[in-house]
């Protein structure tokens, strides 16, 4: 643990945070470059300099578009106008009166507002017209400018067409004759980037191999691979959604070469799952280790109802130990630094050696499942395959003891002469990270199948194949999102208006059945009617107020008769504390059958409420809203923190609203008396 402490300190030095537009040359390298969509030095012919068109026409101002500087903003602005055929100038600017910075403007048309009333004797006549066309710009994050308000319509005759000279305009040639060649104004919004260096990796405490991998990237950087159409794709729904959906988070990493790396995304409603099932999570790698054409890798969830749902994904250009470490860093970037408890990935060292640098205290596990697809592969060609097959299932999923697994693992070595196996030795090293006898102490919430023939199906199974390519998934993945939510919407409305049909088989089905969700209580059900399968249930010892129960069950086991096992059952009788030795209360988060036969032999009446998880319940994210602090501790002078507790209280009225139609209605009109009230106040004004 100190090796990986001191290797996190150094590591947090690898992260470098730059802005880079995101078509500017050459994030999209490599024989797809994202192409600027108009040429900014637009010069006068009267000046003997060429005026430069674009091959396409510059799209008009939109909100949400954001800025390097105010420059920027006003410079892509002034060359709009002046392909549209008008000038604009500065109506109006705010000011923070302590600093005196502008932090707020208004860009209007040159024909806005009127002139005042001279009193010459021949005054020179009327040019504006009131014309309305303007938009507003404001700084965020103190840093960025975002255009907040547009309007594009003219209330005289424009005309790319017609040769006009506007005072704007010459401001752009003075500076084109200055600079020669004006580099072209970005009209996107600007991301962040983690730039990462390799280099300084070498020497914290990575080992031989890594060292090697490590210097062999760096000299050979690697990056996605796109095609055509890709490049395009990618950038257009980054820009759809930060426009359309403003908590939508995306960042990106380029090489030096200025080719793109890697790529994490994750839209508003999977930060708000994030916050409330982030506790544990799987890192799902099957593209990136089959090697699909998409190098994509998912971070998956599961709700309140049992129900898998994305908490975020990447692109990455490599499977190595810096790759991950930088998506893993970008996850917490995007998550406002909180770090799940508990991580399952595929059995991988450099998965291994990126989730101990980036997430030191969360509880690591390989996937159980993973491992076993590929029993055929490591070992369908050694003699007695079957055999062999049969044992190391035995061990894995029919131990209840250490020492039962031990022996059972080391049986099918002897028995076999496994021993210079490099896989299964491999495996029986990190015993304690898949192993589910190991496992016994970790709340995994379902996430790990430990039954024999139960099995784990992709977020995006049946959307991806080998050959999906990159313009493929992006087209696909809002129809992915948008099936998942209204599952889980679904699910939410069957759990409000579910009525069981109980029967008095257990005294805790009515209890659960007010709690549970539709899902999780069918789950709950079926412990219930393995009670009938339990039988003998006797007491075999006593220690202070520690009872010991041993509970027998008849199981059925694939290819043989069913058999009888003894379950421990330990029962705490002061504080009616249960623990099981089966421990599916942390593999699904549930009581099992054998606790269950327990609390009935002692007469409890109620499952004590530290066994019922607040995450399976169906009034869970109304219980427990999203974390948002008090008026008084947000900073008047900072617009992310105004935006996150906004962001936070906002997704409680959602929750809300979703409850009935009544609740919906009133939601719907309480926003639009908001919007109302927001359309005549001055945003400075809020604080």
């Amino acid at each position: 643990m100190e090796g990986c402490e001191k290797l996190e300190e150094r590591n947090i030095r690898l992260t470098e945070m730059e802005a880079v537009c995101l078509n500017s040359v050459p994030v999209f390298d490599g024989g797809d470059e994202c192409e600027d969509e108009g040429d900014c030095s637009i010069m006068d012919q009267d000046d003997e300099i060429s005026e430069t068109h674009s091959q396409k026409e510059r799209p008009p101002p939109t909100v949400g578009l954001e800025f390097e500087s105010f420059d920027e903003a006003y410079d892509f602005y002034n060359v709009y106008a002046k392909e549209q055929g008008f000038g604009i100038r500065v109506s109006n600017s705010w000011f923070r009166s302590k600093r005196k910075e502008r932090y707020r403007a208004k860009l209007s048309c040159s024909s806005a507002g009127f002139k005042k009333k001279s009193e010459a004797n021949n005054p020179r006549p009327e040019t504006r017209t009131g014309c309305p066309a303007m938009i507003v710009i404001k700084l965020v994050d103190s840093k960025r400018w975002r255009i907040v308000e547009v309007q594009i319509q003219h209330n005289h005759p424009v005309s790319p067409d017609v040769k006009r000279f506007y005072k704007s305009h010459k401001k752009m040639i003075l500076a084109a004759k200055k600079a020669q060649q004006l580099e072209p104004v970005m009209e996107v919004h600007t991301i962040k980037l983690y730039r990462t260096a390799a280099v300084d990796v070498l020497d914290n405490g990575y080992s031989d191999v890594d060292k090697r991998e490590a210097r062999r990237n760096h000299v050979h950087s690697k990056h996605l691979e796109l095609k055509e159409g890709d490049a395009h794709a990618v950038y257009n729904y980054f820009c759809r959604m930060k426009l359309t959906n403003p908590n939508f988070f995306y960042i990106m990493d380029l090489d030096d070469e200025g080719r793109l790396r890697n790529v994490f995304w994750a839209d508003a409603r999977s930060r708000a799952a994030y916050s409330y099932f982030y506790d544990t999570i799987r890192i799902d790698t099957t593209c990136l280790a089959s090697k699909f054409e998409i190098p994509l890798i998912s971070f998956v969830g599961v709700n309140h109802h049992g129900q898998s749902i994305l908490l975020g994904c990447g692109f990455l250009g490599h499977d190595s130990v810096e790759y991950f470490i930088w998506v893993f860093r970008a996850l917490l970037s995007c998550m406002l630094g909180r770090p799940p408890h508990v991580i399952i990935t595929d059995q991988s060292k450099a998965l291994q050696t990126a989730v101990s640098v980036v997430f030191p205290e969360a509880c690591h596990c390989y996937c159980l499942w993973y491992i076993m697809q590929r029993v055929p592969e490591k070992l369908g060609g050694l003699n007695g395959f079957e055999a062999i097959k049969t044992q190391l299932h035995k061990a894995v999923y029919d131990s209840l003891k250490i020492s039962e697994f031990e022996t059972f693992w080391g049986d099918m070595i002897g028995r076999h002469g496994l021993g210079d196996n490099k896989w299964l030795q491999a495996l029986h090293e990190d015993r304690q990270k898949w192993v589910p006898v190991y496992l016994k102490d970790i709340p995994l919430a379902g996430m790990i199948p430990i039954e024999e023939n139960k099995g784990l199906t992709a977020f995006f199974d049946g959307y991806v194949h080998k050959h999906t390519s990159f313009k493929e998934f992006v087209d696909k993945y809002d129809l992915v999102l948008q099936r998942k939510y209204l599952k889980e919407a679904t699910g939410d409305l069957e759990s409000r208006n579910s009525n069981f049909e109980l029967k008095p088989r257990c005294k805790f089905e009515l209890q659960l059945s007010r709690v549970y969700t539709k899902e999780i209580f069918k789950k709950f059900l079926s412990e219930v009617e393995g009670m009938y399968s339990c039988f003998n249930t006797r007491q075999v010892s006593v220690n202070g107020p520690i009872i010991t129960y041993v509970v027998k069950e008849r199981v059925e086991v694939e290819g043989r008769d069913k058999e009888v096992r003894n379950y421990e059952v330990l029962y705490e009788t002061t504080q009616v504390d249960i623990r099981c030795i089966c421990s599916l209360f942390n593999f699904k988060g549930y009581l099992c059958r054998h606790a269950l036969n327990v609390l009935t032999y002692n007469d409890v009446e109620e499952i004590p409420s530290r066994y019922i998880l607040p995450r399976w319940c169906k009034d869970f994210k109304r219980r427990y809203p999203l974390d948002y602090d008090t008026v008084d501790d947000i900073d008047a002078n900072d617009p992310v923190q105004w935006y996150n507790h906004l962001y936070r209280r906002v997704i409680q009225v959602v929750e809300q609203g979703a409850q009935s139609q009544q609740h919906c209605k009133a939601a719907l009109q309480g926003l639009e008396e908001l919007l109302h009230k927001f359309s005549i106040v001055e945003a400075d004004s809020l604080f």
